[in-house]
């Protein structure tokens, strides 16, 4: 768990660095273009305070509390019109883009630290995978809402 915590650490200490390489790779991605839509700045500070916050969301909330964040998100990229597509490749451009840092700044010299990092792997995965789909539930209830308001 020292290897797990020290790579959180890391993690929330360069998440402006971090937020810089997932920007540029945002604007690269043909699989993110209405994100072009969305205030650079929006963008920056939900990418920043992922990663700033990372240890606290994988470690103290509750599934509850990323169901209330993703659901908002979600439901705010449904009202600015970002295919669900879209959404889900962003959170997947975030989750490759740490990995991509951590291979990148950090080394593995023992086995212990194998099973650190395996044990954050994991943790973020789920994180990510709950992230995810609470975000598509958000953006789905406002099309629900739509038809229901449609039909009613």
């Amino acid at each position: 768990m020292i290897l797990a915590h020290k790579l959180m650490r890391m993690i929330e200490t360069h998440a402006q660095p971090l937020t810089e390489t997932l920007e540029a790779k945002i604007l690269r991605s043909e699989r993110c273009e209405s994100y072009s839509r969305i205030p650079s700045g929006e963008m920056k500070t939900l990418a920043r305070r992922m990663y700033e916050n990372l240890g606290e969301w994988l470690v103290s909330r509750t599934e509850h509390e990323i169901e209330s964040r993703y659901d908002i998100i979600g439901e705010r990229r449904a009202q600015q019109g970002i295919p669900m597509s879209q959404v889900a490749w962003f959170i997947v451009l975030v989750k490759e883009n740490l990995w991509d840092y951590l291979r990148e700044n950090e080394d593995i010299e023992n086995t212990s630290q194998i099973f650190g990092e395996l044990e954050l792997t994991q943790m973020v995965d789920q994180f990510f995978d709950r992230a995810m789909y609470h975000a598509i539930r958000g953006y789905e209830r406002v099309g629900e809402k739509a038809r229901l308001a449609a039909n009613g």
